[in-house]
């Protein structure tokens, strides 16, 4: 199965993933921790998920609940 790819609209950036872009364009993407399907520019916060954020990304800023999201992960704290 081929990856998607996404770019930044803002500095042209390639990723896989389009949280680890500031400014992603590219297919809608589905949250890994509830499920929803949303646009990759598009931030949202699962009901729950606030008291699960343990890391945050050392590169990106990206806050997850796992360290396995991000490409520096950092523990919050």
């Amino acid at each position: 199965m081929a990856k998607r790819a996404y770019v930044c609209e803002t500095c042209g950036a390639l990723a896989e993933e389009p949280g680890h872009l500031c400014n992603p364009k590219g297919m809608p993407m589905t949250c890994t921790y509830c499920g929803m399907e949303h646009e990759p520019h598009v931030k949202h916060f699962c009901k729950g998920k606030m008291e699960d954020l343990k890391y945050f990304c050392d590169q990106c800023g990206r806050l997850a609940t796992s360290e396995e999201f991000l490409c520096k992960p950092k523990k919050i704290g």
